[in-house]
């Protein structure tokens, strides 16, 4: 089904009566950007908050009011949401030990899918973590997320020109970087 815009599209219409069809359409459509955007900000279990994500906007398309562009904002708001509050949990909580697949000896993948894997990974986080935290969530919901400067406003609940400029910096900082990297 093609991306219907105007209040009345199909999708948003058989969401809010809770048609199975388009619930999964909405979670294959956003929930892999949904988990970038929280593996992104650092949640300790980006898969099981999506999960949390995707069962509280599932709850809230009944009073949810818009158009498919609407949509999609809405979802990363509610990831947003739930983001911040998983972040005050933990470190209220302090911090957890999980079970870590790589150390599991029972199990084995390709070392070199895995060490690429994890370099990537590192260059990404390390990338990320010379961003202020204002910065880094702006690119990842512009980024991974594909919302607009307005979509990206309202679900950090900033004005359109603070997202404007935390992008910019954002930007300006990392090709700082990677000019300082590449002449090295």
């Amino acid at each position: 089904m093609g991306m219907e815009t105007g209040p009345a599209s199909a999708l948003v219409g058989a969401a809010r009566q809770g048609e199975a069809w388009a619930l999964t359409e909405i979670w294959q459509r956003y929930a892999p950007a949904v988990t970038g955007y929280l593996r992104g900000r650092g949640a300790a279990e980006p898969d099981d908050l999506t999960s949390d994500v995707f069962v509280a906007v599932f709850e809230k398309l009944r009073s949810f009011r818009g158009d498919e562009g609407d949509l999609r904002a809405f979802v990363f708001t509610v990831a947003h949401h739930r983001l911040v509050d998983d972040l005050r949990r933990r470190s209220r909580r302090g911090p957890t030990i999980s079970y870590d697949a790589a150390a599991d000896g029972r199990l084995t993948g390709s070392a070199e899918d895995e060490a690429l894997d994890a370099l990537h990974t590192q260059r990404v986080h390390a990338l990320l973590s010379q961003l202020s935290e204002d910065q880094r969530e702006v690119l990842l919901l512009r980024v991974v997320g594909d919302l607009s400067l307005e979509q990206t406003a309202t679900a950090l609940g900033k004005r359109v020109g603070a997202v404007k400029a935390l992008q910019h910096r954002a930007l300006a900082t990392l090709r700082r970087i990677l000019d300082q990297a590449v002449s090295l």
